[in-house]
């Protein structure tokens, strides 16, 4: 197309979100997240029980005039974000009851394909001061690779280990931007942006969707939350932002922030890619000594180790997958997470053994 340019990372581009994605190179970015005017409908003041007066978004860029031109810029922005996305990328747009249906709408009638919807839901909600409705507790995030079928980024195991080893939920409990991350005007001290996003709820989504050195794309970039923590977690950003108070706010923010230093600690290898450690390693390296014996977690069933790396029971003998499935009579077992050591009364996976052989190698 003409008029597209390279990538100018880092940086932010002041202007039009649709007008300044259709600069950008075409399959040029890894992920896009999006957090657009919600277009509320309010009316009239919101009033504390005390009569002062919510905070409330009334700022010019939350206004439409009717849902059919809200879905107008919906549909221009989200097909600029389709150009630009690589084929392998993903698109993580945020938004409440008021924008996230019709948003939803638009991105399944333009081919894009949904993958989860995720609640982010708040610690600490604004109550409902009126009383006349449920308090809003939470928003929707839509995430969605490029079409169905397509390829797209997801470190499970960061998100796991992110959630202490448990399966991560599509349900996440995050408290809202406040304290000392709240970003202020020194002028009379409100805040510098209606909307600022939680650095912990771009945290989740950065780790979830790229690898370091990925470019993120914000086309609302406000604030700059998802440039710092992209910063944060050794990714490069795109951004796009029209009011320039809000330029001048995030460039000060991303001038305080250094980058990670050392790589290796904002990537989580996945385990499918980890190098191969046979079970008479840990033997041999003397990790295991023969005749070590091995259990499960309630220690019904036992095995010794032998010399040789395979295990023997009082009625099998082969691999710690093997046998771990005979004292089953189960049809497979991972011998790494169901044979346990027991020291000093705690029972420990060997696969904390493996692990320790794998850094040692690495």
């Amino acid at each position: 197309m003409a008029g597209q340019k390279k990538l100018n990372l880092n940086h932010i581009l002041e202007g039009d979100s649709v007008e300044m994605m259709k600069t950008l190179p075409s399959a040029s970015v890894d992920l896009i997240f999006a957090d657009p005017p919600y277009n509320l409908q309010l009316a009239g003041d919101l009033l504390r029980p005390n009569n002062s007066k919510v905070d409330a978004v009334d700022d010019e860029w939350d206004q439409f005039e009717s849902f059919a031109v809200y879905d107008k810029f919906t549909r221009s922005w989200l097909t600029e974000a389709r150009r630009v996305l690589k084929e392998t990328g993903s698109l993580w747009v945020i938004g409440s009851y008021h924008n996230i249906f019709r948003v939803g709408t638009a991105l399944q009638d333009m081919g894009f394909w949904i993958l989860n919807d995720v609640i982010w839901r708040k610690t600490n909600p604004m109550p409902n001061f009126r009383g006349k409705r449920f308090t809003n507790a939470h928003e929707t995030l839509i995430w969605c690779s490029k079409g169905q079928g397509a390829k797209y980024k997801f470190n499970y195991d960061a998100m796991k280990a992110l959630n202490e080893d448990l399966q991560m939920r599509s349900d996440w409990l995050l408290s809202i931007c406040n304290g000392s991350e709240r970003i202020k005007k020194k002028s009379d001290g409100k805040k510098a942006h209606p909307t600022q996003k939680p650095e912990s709820l771009l945290h989740r989504v950065i780790l979830a969707s790229t690898d370091p050195g990925d470019v993120v794309l914000d086309p609302f970039f406000g604030s700059g939350t998802t440039g710092a923590v992209a910063k944060k977690l050794g990714r490069d950003f795109v951004a796009i932002e029209r009011n320039k108070n809000y330029i001048a706010v995030a460039k000060k923010r991303l001038a305080d922030i250094p980058g990670p230093s050392d790589i290796s600690l904002v990537t989580t290898p996945s385990k499918k890619k980890e190098p191969r450690i046979p079970f008479g390693w840990l033997v041999e390296r003397g990790l295991l000594e023969p005749g070590t014996v091995l259990s499960d977690t309630r220690q019904r069933h036992t095995a010794r180790v032998r010399a040789d790396g395979s295990i023997i029971s009082s009625e099998h003998r082969g691999s710690i997958h093997s046998v771990g499935a005979l004292v089953q009579d189960a049809p497979a077992c991972n011998g790494w997470t169901f044979w346990h050591l027991d020291i000093k009364g705690q029972m420990i996976p060997i696969d904390t053994l493996r692990q320790k052989l794998r850094a040692e190698l690495h």
